[in-house]
């Protein structure tokens, strides 16, 4: 029974994480990007719009999933093949969700404190201000939730192999 909670915790692990990676690997390679090309105030107004979008049911299960399922895969599979894995998943889980917490979100909430964006007298210094950290942190995101399923699938791996699955 512990087996089958296991599995299915690496699994939903796995699959939250790359859900993750997948919406900070979207922005740095799309949508920040595409806003870039545009008029600053578009760029502000969008961003404060996505700051007020991405706390919905969905990317919360997410957001906050990947770690705590991470963490319980990692407890259950404590001393048993893959471990070490699945404790590397969790690590990069978790340290996902601080550099979204302590870097990412004070950002944002800076952006949404410079006011309307059709009111800015400078928009272009708003998303100098912005920007260049925001994108930096979302691509470290990026690199530690698609290291976090790369690490989780490994564990299933090797907790499939020790189970004996085909």
């Amino acid at each position: 029974m512990i087996d089958a909670i296991r599995g299915t915790a690496l699994v939903a692990a796995a699959l939250a994480s790359g859900l993750q990676a997948g919406v900070y690997y979207a922005f740095a390679c799309s949508v920040v990007l595409g806003l870039n090309r545009g008029d600053p105030r578009v760029f502000v107004a969008a961003m404060q719009q996505v700051n007020v979008a991405i706390i919905n049911p969905w990317f919360m299960l997410t957001f906050l999933g990947a770690p705590l399922v991470a963490a319980l895969a990692a407890v259950l599979g404590y001393g048993r093949p893959g471990f070490a894995w699945a404790l590397a998943g969790f690590v990069l889980a978790a340290a996902t969700f601080l550099i979204t917490i302590a870097l990412n979100v004070p950002l944002n909430n800076a952006l949404d404190a410079a006011g309307d964006a059709t009111t800015l007298a400078d928009p272009a210094a708003v998303v100098a201000a912005f920007e260049p950290g925001w994108s930096r942190w979302n691509t470290v995101r990026a690199l530690t939730s698609t290291a976090a399923l790369g690490c989780l699938s490994w564990a299933l791996v090797v907790f499939g192999r020790a189970s004996g699955a085909p």
